[in-house]
């Protein structure tokens, strides 16, 4: 794609980048085949090849307006499109530099931009998004359904890790935010499994959001601070002669951003170097907990029943490390069913169900209907923002797979105690 941007639209070094993503477009128009919004909308300003060319006429200094911000704020940043993408494409390094710049030249309405701050201020923090939905869940039999599905129910689950008298490693834990309060089983399975495995997890103070909710709403300068911030809480555990091996997350929307620090503080004299030291330090769960391990502690012929495998787009597009968490499951005695159109999002995308629910809602109805068609026992996921969305109206329980392996190898101790 031939481009010529407007010198001063962008820093220098983004310009080149820009340019360079743009001039490795070929309109071939594959994206289209693979992206969720331009399949259910079908307009070509809803799949990728047309949002670059929106993007491409405001870098070469052309008009911006409602119409493009509209067409931009409908993609879930899902990053099918890159992994379809025959060029090499980087779709979404594009859109990141583009969005906040549109949302400078095109204010948005009153009610949109409070809906937007609410967001931005009460989900990434913990403590406040944990008194939000405690109160939501003392309510929660009073609400009608239609409200009633976006508070999660406390799950029954209980894990329990073990001492491990010599640890052959130590992870830092990320905790998250929204995880952590609307699903703290998550870690807790993570760290009876990596117990089982002689692995330790340690919970550090000063950690937070990982900066993935502001980052999808365009507001860089808070994703910066929350990258800043976990470095800082995190890089005193993470030198030295006692230093933890890495930084073990349990949600792989949070994996993609936070190995992805160092671009994002790539313009910051003091942190840029720090920042890309911390990505090679993050670890998803799929990476640590493997199908080898899991052999070790599961019973090898055991049949847990059949689930069916909802592979995030973080997961599958952004860390394509989807098919290691595939055999885990299969390690820990699990049958996957096949899903039909398994690279499609499934409509959660951080806030994106919030701010756009009529096509969500349309994702998900989809996603469901292929998940389900195996009569899978379960589905599992590998995202909180995944697993919360799909909750709502699944019919079969919605679960994180390491919650399926910690199940499996609890369930296979005793027997192997008696062996």
């Amino acid at each position: 794609m031939r481009a010529i941007l407007t010198p001063g639209v962008l820093p220098a070094t983004d310009q080149a980048k820009a340019a360079s993503i743009l001039r490795a477009c070929v309109h071939c128009g594959f994206c289209n085949a693979t992206c969720p919004t331009y399949q259910v909308l079908g307009d070509e300003l809803d799949g990728p090849r047309g949002r670059i060319y929106l993007m491409k006429s405001l870098l070469e200094g052309g008009e911006v307006s409602a119409t493009t911000q509209t067409h931009l704020d409908r993609c879930l940043g899902c990053r099918a499109c890159e992994t379809t993408c025959p060029s090499g494409v980087q779709y979404n390094r594009l859109l990141e530099l583009v969005r906040p710049r549109v949302d400078a030249r095109v204010p948005r309405t009153a009610p949109t931009r409070l809906k937007r701050w609410l967001l931005r201020k009460l989900i990434p923090y913990p403590t406040r998004f944990g008194t939000l939905l405690a109160v939501g869940r003392i309510v929660r039999g009073f609400l009608p359904a239609a409200f009633r599905r976006y508070i999660p129910a406390a799950s029954s689950a209980r894990y329990q890790a073990q001492p491990v008298a010599r640890p052959r490693a130590n992870y830092v834990l990320f905790e998250g935010c929204v995880q952590e309060r609307a699903a703290p089983q998550i870690n807790r399975a993570a760290a009876q499994i990596l117990s089982d495995m002689q692995i330790t997890l340690q919970r550090v103070g000063g950690a937070g959001c990982c900066g993935a909710l502001p980052l999808h709403l365009g507001a860089m300068d808070e994703a910066e601070a929350c990258a800043r911030r976990n470095i800082d809480a995190w890089t005193p555990f993470l030198e030295g002669e006692m230093a933890a091996t890495g930084v073990f997350c349990a949600s792989s929307g949070c994996t993609q951003v936070m190995k992805d620090y160092g671009h994002l503080l790539r313009h910051d004299p003091t942190y840029a170097s720090r920042a890309s030291r911390m990505s090679a330090l993050i670890c998803d769960a799929g990476e640590v907990i493997d199908a080898e391990s899991i052999r070790g502690l599961c019973l090898p012929e055991s049949d847990r029943g059949a689930i069916a495998f909802q592979a995030p787009c973080s997961l599958q597009h952004g860390l394509k490390g989807h098919l290691p968490v595939n055999e885990a499951l299969r390690a820990a005695g699990y049958r996957l069913l096949p899903v039909a159109e398994s690279h499609l999002c499934c409509g959660s995308a951080g806030s994106y169900s919030l701010l756009q629910p009529a096509i969500a809602t349309a994702l998900r109805s989809r996603k469901l209907a292929a998940l389900s068609n195996g009569a899978p026992e379960a589905i599992a996921s590998a995202n909180i923002g995944c697993l919360l969305y799909l909750q709502q109206t699944a019919s079969v329980p919605v679960r994180h797979w390491l919650e399926l392996v910690a199940d499996a190898i609890a369930a296979d101790a005793g027997i192997h105690r008696t062996q």
